[in-house]
């Protein structure tokens, strides 16, 4: 059983602990965000000069993996018992996290509009919370279920929905199905119970990830086909291996190394609202890179995101003001106030530990 998520008195202790702890899982969570956004922008250049979809992601997953690992191994110290040890937790985040999600929504936007299919993906924020709220009687907080609520109201402009979509029901269960990769990254990428460093996690897990999508490309259902043409972009033509280094190194290696780092310090239901900043980094890459201005819609959209973050961040700051009153000892931390009533796995009352969800 992988525990996940440590949402309630892992909050606590990092606030009780230092406060630049939080600050600087912010920072990294914000430079992921960022990181994941420039990959649309630069994808499109290559899928103008004839790359598929499919060569894109494994190309893109499989730089990053060679990439990380050396830092990965190095991270172990020769500790390759703890990888064995939570092998099942890192092939369910290879698979379903990394190489999942991505199959799953190059397969939602084969059979509709790409803007529906990042709405619902992006519906996996309110996933997580209710994942904790489900198994770990994590009851979201006011400030939090508001966030959640303005988040949501500015995805709808933020990607462009607004102007008209094509919707078809596969597409709709592939964009769900990316949702349930995401929610997973999210959750085991929180995970405090494993012993692996964040960056020996997302080094294997992007190993499994490539193999993985290989394998989906060796039977045929993940098309392949790359060619050497130059990349056009609204600042000129590059050749094709810039982009495809950059998606490999940013947007994949630094991107999912800086994500799992700050789950591990935010928590899954703070890095996955912060992780939303994607959707407003990608509209300004857009602009800058192939020359898509952001209409006022999308621009009002970023702004409702920013402010659903923050306010849902804000309930991360408020055990500090109420330690007096004996609220942080757990029952009312971190977004989230405890249910009485809730039961751990095994069935006793939950009420002397608030560690970590339960996954699978």
């Amino acid at each position: 059983m992988t525990h996940v998520a440590n949402d309630a008195a892992g909050d606590a202790l990092r606030v009780r602990t230092s406060s630049g702890g939080l600050g600087g899982g912010l920072f990294l969570a914000v430079v992921s965000a960022t990181s994941f956004g420039m990959s649309g922008s630069l994808a499109r250049g290559l899928l103008s000069s004839g790359w598929s979809p499919g060569a894109i992601v494994l190309a893109r997953i499989g730089i990053a993996a060679l990439v990380v690992a050396p830092f990965a191994a190095a991270s172990l110290r020769g500790r390759w018992h703890r990888l064995r040890a939570q092998a099942r937790t890192v092939l369910v985040y290879g698979v379903l996290g990394l190489a999942g999600a991505q199959f799953c929504f190059f397969s939602a936007v084969t059979t509709m509009d790409v803007a529906p299919a990042l709405l619902i993906e992006y519906t996996a924020p309110a996933a997580v919370v209710a994942w904790l709220w489900a198994r770990r009687g994590l009851r979201p907080r006011p400030y939090t279920l508001a966030g959640a609520g303005m988040a949501a109201v500015g995805l709808v402009p933020a990607v462009d929905l607004i102007s008209g979509a094509d919707l078809a029901w596969s597409g709709v269960a592939w964009a769900l199905a990316a949702m349930v990769g995401l929610t997973a990254y999210f959750l085991i990428a929180a995970d405090t119970d494993t012993g692996l460093p964040p960056v020996a996690l997302t080094g294997a897990g992007l190993m499994i990830g490539t193999l993985t999508l290989a394998a989906l490309a060796a039977v045929g259902l993940l098309p392949m086909h790359a060619t050497v043409e130059p990349a056009s972009y609204a600042t000129g033509a590059a050749p094709w291996w810039l982009p495809v280094l950059l998606l490999g190194v940013v947007t994949a290696a630094l991107a999912y190394t800086t994500g799992t780092a700050a789950s591990r310090r935010l928590g899954a239901r703070t890095a996955s609202f912060v992780a939303l900043l994607e959707i407003v980094a990608s509209v300004g890459f857009a602009w800058l890179l192939i020359d898509e201005t952001p209409t006022t819609s999308q621009t009002a959209g970023g702004l409702l995101i920013i402010g659903g973050v923050i306010l849902a961040e804000l309930d991360d700051h408020r055990p500090r003001r109420e330690r007096r009153t004996g609220v942080d000892r757990g029952d009312h931390v971190a977004g989230a106030v405890r249910d009485p009533g809730a039961r751990t796995g095994d069935g006793r009352r939950e009420g002397r530990r608030a560690g970590s969800a339960t996954l699978g």
